[in-house]
């Protein structure tokens, strides 16, 4: 007598499907960010099962870079992977990477998120699935520590923002190579991931793999789980900043009293908000430092110029204005 029971799943695809069906919207259309790569590709294979289970569509957006001879073939072949696994619509963007003097990997990136958010806007689509791992978390942790970016970089890669969904940042890199042996998916190799030029490559394939050898096999998830952490405790700290700046910042200014009140977190983040979403200046952490000091060191010194700002503080107030804006 023949079973009618279901093969079972193996822990790769049910942990990967699991983590998909976990982000998915309960309808419209949502599309997948395909490179071909395992990770994505594993990614693709799971959210068109589960989306076709929940009764929503499912579609994928190739971002052709131009940085590679035969690039175009390679977009080529992902799409044909994504039509084969029922996705549909299935897009393929050819974009420019222009150097904008951030380095290649941000130029990169910046053209990419351009061409997801030309793809929602083509179809309508509720959100872009990328298929950043676990493992690409700790990465970008151990690059924030590096560059001692402080916690909006240690905070890492959240699984929402804003339309962008990263379902598989509990998921191991292996896990989505196995997923893809599994079901008979044969990944794309991009030469880049090997390329020891970038910092990226450097952490991935030296880096991480020393410190788990030295320190034990769990380095890449204890990293993966303090970005976590941190990104609570940032994201509460963030809301008090800007509880605290929509409440007394009034006209470029705010009493210097209200910020001394303020523990150093909260001070920064309300002087760094405030000339961003109020001037449209972006400060670094020295330059905030610098005027935080008007409010905890003042000693009766004169007005601040920074790029882009000019700070004073008259009167036991706090006086921001743009350089020849009146």
């Amino acid at each position: 007598m023949k079973s009618s029971r279901r093969p079972r799943l193996t822990p790769a695809t049910a942990d990967i499907r699991r983590a998909v069906r976990a982000l998915l919207p309960p309808n419209g259309l949502v599309l997948v960010g395909l490179s071909g790569g395992a990770d994505s590709l594993a990614l693709a294979a799971a959210t068109a099962f589960e989306a076709e289970r929940a009764g929503i569509r499912a579609g994928a957006v190739i971002v052709d870079h131009n940085l590679q001879a035969g690039s175009a073939d390679v977009a080529a072949r992902a799409a044909d992977t994504a039509r084969r696994l029922g996705l549909d619509p299935v897009l393929v963007l050819s974009v420019h990477v222009e150097s904008d003097g951030t380095g290649p990997e941000a130029a990169a990136r910046t053209a990419r998120y351009a061409a997801f958010d030309a793809a929602r806007e083509q179809t309508g689509a509720s959100g872009v699935l990328l298929g950043h791992t676990l493992d690409d978390q700790a990465e970008t942790v151990l690059l924030g520590l590096a560059r001692g970016s402080g916690p909006t970089s240690l905070r890492g890669m959240a699984a929402r923002t804003g339309p962008i969904l990263r379902p598989l940042l509990g998921i191991r890199r292996a896990q989505t190579r196995q997923f893809c042996a599994e079901a008979g998916l044969e990944p794309w190799s991009d030469p880049q991931n090997f390329d020891q030029r970038y910092a990226r490559v450097r952490v991935r394939e030296t880096v991480l793999p020393l410190l788990e050898s030295e320190l034990g096999p769990g380095v890449g998830v204890a990293l993966a789980r303090t970005a976590e952490a941190l990104r609570e405790d940032s994201d509460a700290l963030d809301q008090l900043a800007r509880a605290v700046l929509h409440a007394h910042w009034v006209n470029g200014e705010i009493a210097a009293a209200v910020l001394a009140a303020q523990s150093a977190a909260v001070r920064q983040r309300v002087i760094r908000f405030g000339t961003l979403e109020q001037h449209a200046v972006a400060l670094d952490r020295g330059q905030t430092l610098a005027v935080a000091a008007l409010v905890t060191h003042w000693h009766g010194q004169g007005a601040l110029s920074l790029p882009g700002i000019r700070v004073v503080r008259k009167g036991g107030m706090l006086i921001f204005s743009v350089p020849g804006h009146i």
